[in-house]
């Protein structure tokens, strides 16, 4: 089955399957399901023409995949043209929601340690 251009794997319960669409997460997956009236413990395998459809028209009734994509990407943009302090952290590759820089950015920042060295506050690169 294929919702948005994404192909639900058959082997896989729908609870679980689901999410892997951008945009869809596990509540929205159980609404979904709720709302359709299927068993999260059914596989994508197991599903008839009817419920299928079912699933696709909730699932296409939300903002969903390259559109959800586009609508983020223009966000962040938005905020880099009006030079807000979070369009500018986004500008630079720093952490946006206010976490800690000193130690734990290693994934923004890059691997680059800093080490104290004697008595003097001198910074190295190693």
């Amino acid at each position: 089955m294929r919702i948005a251009g994404v192909t639900i794997p058959d082997n896989k319960q729908l609870a679980y399957s689901l999410p892997l669409i951008f945009g869809i997460g596990p509540t929205r997956a159980q609404e979904i399901l709720e709302k359709t009236g299927i068993a999260a413990t059914k596989k994508g395998s197991e599903l008839t023409s009817d419920e299928e459809q079912k699933i696709r028209a909730l699932a296409e009734a939300f903002t969903i995949e390259g559109e959800l994509l586009r609508e983020v990407g223009q966000n962040i943009k938005r905020l880099k043209d009006i030079r807000s302090a979070r369009g500018e952290r986004h500008s630079r590759g720093l952490p946006v929601r206010g976490q800690r820089t000193k130690t734990n950015s290693r994934t923004r920042r890059g691997n680059v340690r800093k080490t104290m060295t004697s008595g003097r506050r001198t910074l190295e690169k190693t």
